[in-house]
C-alpha cells in the first residue's frame, strides 16, 4: 500500500478548510467597507458655499519688557563731551535702570544697543525708547547681563 505524499494530503486539507470556511460565513453581511476618494476640483465645479477652516496659531506674545530690571551702560565714542551722561538721563527718565556711563576707546560703525542673547527684546525696546536705529549682539568684553548703548557722532540728542 502507497501512502499520498505530503503535498497531496496538504492540499485536500486546505480544500476541506475552504469548504468550510465557506460554508460557516456564507449567511454574514460583507465585512468590506466602501472607501470613498477625493475629486479633484476642477474649473468648472463651483466652490461650496462653506470655506474650510484651517486651524490658525495663536501668534507668540512678545516678551513684556520691564525696563526698571534691565542694567543698562552707556558709552561715548563720539568725542563729544557730555553725549553720554545726557543720553543716560533720557534712559533712566523712560524707566531704565542705567548703573553705568564712560568713554568707550574703539571704532564702532553707528550709534548701536548691544544686547546679550535673553534681552534682545529689551536692547530692542531700549533702541525704539532713544531713538537709536541699530541692534548688534553683545561682541568682545561686553557684560553678558546688561544692555550696552555705544554711541557715536550720529546719536539722536
Amino acid at each position: 500500500m502507497a501512502f499520498p505524499s505530503p503535498l497531496v494530503m496538504l492540499s485536500v486539507l486546505a480544500v476541506a478548510m475552504a469548504s468550510i470556511t465557506f460554508v460557516a460565513t456564507r449567511d454574514q453581511a460583507p465585512t468590506e467597507r466602501r472607501v470613498e476618494t477625493a475629486t479633484i476640483a476642477s474649473a468648472e465645479q463651483t466652490p461650496s458655499a462653506e470655506p474650510t477652516a484651517k486651524p490658525t496659531k495663536e501668534p507668540k506674545p512678545e516678551p513684556r519688557v520691564r525696563r526698571g530690571e534691565v542694567y543698562v551702560e552707556v558709552y561715548n565714542s563720539s568725542g563729544i563731551k557730555g553725549l553720554a551722561a545726557s543720553t543716560a538721563g533720557k534712559a533712566t527718565t523712560v524707566g531704565w535702570a542705567v548703573v553705568g556711563e564712560d568713554n568707550w576707546y574703539g571704532v564702532v560703525p553707528t550709534t548701536t544697543v548691544y544686547f546679550p542673547p535673553r534681552l534682545k527684546a529689551a536692547g530692542k525696546q531700549l533702541a525704539l525708547d532713544l531713538g537709536i536705529r541699530r541692534t548688534a549682539p553683545a561682541v568682545g568684553e561686553m557684560k553678558r547681563d546688561r544692555l550696552t548703548i555705544i554711541l557715536t557722532t550720529d546719536a539722536p540728542q
